[in-house]
């Protein structure tokens, strides 16, 4: 009996598999809304002033930041979680496939979120004019969390692994 439930727990995992498949679509989604904000610049980017087409741009940055956080994710969560990616003999084979587990996944997720915020908090610095002092005040302190957060685990995967 405890066999079956272990190999029952152990296929579970395969659970995960469709999950992951799902983040693929949301890759999807984020490449046609990249390509819907070029196409909806392009007719009007030369009357643009350059704080709009700087605030475009960070957009575009910030939804790559993003469909790379859903790669790395989705990629190292399969190879950790559920199975390995049969890959050999392909070249162009991601060079940190198989060797992120789940703490420096989980650090470079971290990362990545602080990178996203700091696009947006950019973007809100870059439109003060428009945006209430107390908003810019929560955005910061939510911003210096993220910090903080990644910081602390970073700082605590180190302390773990010697």
């Amino acid at each position: 009996m405890e066999n079956f439930i272990e190999k029952l727990m152990y296929s579970a995992r395969w659970i995960m598999a469709p999950i992951y498949l799902g983040l693929s679509l949301a890759l999807f989604a984020l490449g046609i809304k990249f390509f819907q904000e070029i196409f909806h610049i392009i007719p009007t980017i030369l009357t643009m002033k350059e704080v709009e087409l700087i605030l475009v741009v960070l957009s575009l940055i910030d939804i790559a930041l993003v469909g790379g956080l859903i790669v790395m994710v989705m990629f190292s969560g399969y190879e950790n979680f559920v199975s390995r990616l049969d890959l050999e003999g392909n070249d162009d084979k991601l060079s940190w496939l198989g060797k992120l587990d789940s703490s420096s996944l989980k650090n470079k997720v971290a990362a990545s979120i602080v990178a996203i915020s700091s696009i947006h908090l950019l973007k809100v610095f870059m439109n003060t004019e428009t945006i209430a002092n107390d908003k810019i005040q929560w955005y910061l302190l939510i911003h210096i969390t993220f910090v903080l957060s990644a910081f602390a685990m970073g700082y605590l995967d180190k302390v773990l692994r010697k």
